[in-house]
């Protein structure tokens, strides 16, 4: 328990021991019946208070640090697959207009010249492509402002992967402008076999296109949790103080592990000496990690709140009790050993049924029982609405990710179908970076109330995360599950948000068990189905297909 909370207790029980009538029984060598009985109602009261702070705060401190580290788990986890796949489709992508080059042996210089600029404008992978040939003649780059066009390449990493005459991805490298870069090639052939250089794809990584726009990020969130991208060297690539991006941070535990390909969550002490939880996830296609971590003290200074406003809630009650025990006990000796019993059963933890309200042939002791049962059902209801507070999100008062996973469980334990819908608004860092993220807390609330209000009366809904929100429709397959999530998306799309205007949201949507009988997968799968929403332009619902995930195109099939 925090020393805080401890201190605060201890200091309230040596006022309560400083009462006169306390020094009197202390003092007296003979104890009276009543006086006795006080001190142990007294003591039993107090013990209760102190086994429930320390077992709440033992399970809530558990809980937080599991749902930080699992909450920062599922952005890594996200970030690394949603990075992995893009250098997949980047790869792809400048293959295809390699092959395309080769298989047009007549094109002028001016004609690959033209091409290469429609390759670069209409992928927005590259900030700019390149053909180089066998010498290391730069013939064609787009965009041409470049200004390398006709440039020999004779030395470093580009002359390097050119001698190779193999497809390539470079590590990160400064460049002679001073940019931070990363290098993809493909080899050119023609269709003699003869190798005829390479197309060759750059990216800065700290200037605007589509991997910046995923991992740029220059936000430490209230609670202090923030992610950054190291490289394989251990290297600082993306973080959100920039004076560290290109710090070497390998001797980090964390930044270990990614070297060694792994990905996991634990908590570690960062290179500042900061206890963190960390969440770690390494990306096989690039070699990089990506690494989200909230600070210790966050959970400590959340939990001390809750311990505070916990005493200030359970004080007047428990006083209000004692003092009614305290009156009985000094006119009642008998019937108050049956109701101690039950205290101490509390006190030790254990299951304890609520005394029948029933009449007593003593006036004293009725009014003893009935106080006991205020005292037990104050504890239990407390401890009720702990629980309701675990598995409610705080912000936009809906079930929490916690309440998501039980019902999901529930309903595979019962193979029962059912179809989940991963929600995410888009652009939703433009609202914070345009309006402030009080106003990106409204949004988030606007859509909250809008689940509430578009889906079914037998639907469940949740929020997952930041701006990521799931309904689950139990006894639905996934063609159903597509008419209500449309009639959200396009309820949100024509409603006014509390920016002024409204905004829009990405669904993805999978079946259990049609799509995976195992829960992290079938959600695995639903998010990536949002993915290709995402990647479809945005404002559209996805139904995830085993042999190919596919976009309906705001169109019921």
């Amino acid at each position: 328990m925090n020393e805080q909370v401890k201190r605060f207790l201890f200091e309230r029980f040596l006022l309560l021991m400083e009462d006169n009538h306390m020094k009197n029984l202390l003092r007296n060598k003979k104890v009276k019946l009543s006086g006795l009985l006080t001190t142990l109602v007294s003591i039993s009261v107090l013990l209760t208070i102190i086994i429930l702070l320390i077992s709440v705060h033992q399970s809530e401190r558990e809980f937080m640090e599991e749902t930080h580290l699992s909450l920062n788990y599922s952005k890594v986890k996200k970030i690394s697959q949603t990075v992995d796949n893009l250098f997949v489709s980047m790869s792809m992508s400048l293959q295809e207009i390699t092959n395309y080059i080769a298989s047009h042996e007549g094109l002028t210089d001016d004609e690959i010249q033209e091409q290469l600029e429609i390759y670069r404008n209409s992928g927005r992978y590259f900030n700019s492509v390149a053909w180089v040939d066998q010498t290391g003649l730069v013939r064609n780059i787009a965009p041409s402002s470049v200004g390398l066009r006709g440039h020999r390449i004779t030395t470093g990493v580009t002359k390097e992967i050119l001698d190779n005459k193999t497809p390539a991805l470079s590590d990160p490298y400064i460049a002679p402008t001073g940019r931070l870069i990363l290098l993809i090639s493909k080899p050119l052939y023609n269709s003699r076999g003869q190798y005829k250089g390479m197309i060759a794809g750059t990216i800065y990584l700290h200037e605007k296109n589509v991997l910046n726009e995923i991992l740029g990020n220059d936000v430490i969130e209230e609670n202090g949790s923030y992610y950054y991208v190291v490289g394989p060297e251990g290297n600082i690539l993306f973080h959100p103080i920039s004076k560290r991006i290109g710090e070497n941070v390998k001797s980090n535990t964390v930044v270990e592990k990614i070297m060694q390909g792994k990905s996991g969550m634990e908590q570690v002490t960062n290179t500042n000496g900061i206890p963190m939880l960390a969440a770690y996830s390494y990306v096989p296609e690039i070699g990089w990690g990506v690494v989200q971590q909230t600070p210790v003290s966050f959970i400590d200074k959340v939990i001390l709140s809750h311990h505070v406003k916990m005493i200030l809630y359970m004080l007047a009650p428990f006083l209000i009790i004692l003092m009614i025990s305290i009156l009985i006990a000094r006119k009642l000796a008998a019937p108050f050993k049956n109701l101690a019993e039950i205290v101490n059963r509390v006190a030790e933890g254990k299951s304890v049924t609520i005394p029948d309200d029933q009449t007593h042939w003593n006036w004293e002791a009725e009014m003893l029982t009935k106080s006991a049962r205020i005292a037990i059902k104050a504890v239990q209801e407390n401890n009720e609405r702990l629980m309701a507070t675990a598995t409610t999100d705080a912000l936009t008062n809906i079930p929490n990710r916690s309440k998501l996973n039980t019902i999901m469980e529930n309903l595979a334990d019962i193979n029962q179908v059912f179809s989940i819908v991963v929600i995410d608004i888009d652009r939703f860092k433009d609202v914070n970076d345009t309006y402030g993220h009080q106003k990106g807390d409204e949004v988030l609330k606007f859509l909250a109330n809008m689940l509430k209000t578009a889906s079914r009366k037998e639907d469940f809904y949740f929020r997952y995360g930041g701006e990521e929100f799931v309904l689950l429709l139990p006894q639905t397959k996934s063609k159903e599950a597509f008419l209500v999530a449309e009639k959200i998306r396009l309820k949100v799309e024509k409603t006014d948000s509390p920016v002024g205007s409204p905004i829009t949201i990405s669904l993805g949507i999978a079946e259990f068990p049609k799509n995976s009988g195992k829960l992290e997968e079938l959600f695995s799968k639903a998010d990536k189905a949002l993915y290709e929403s995402k990647l479809n332009g945005r404002n559209r619902t996805t139904i995830w297909n085993d042999k190919k995930s596919h976009s309906k195109n705001n169109k019921v099939e």
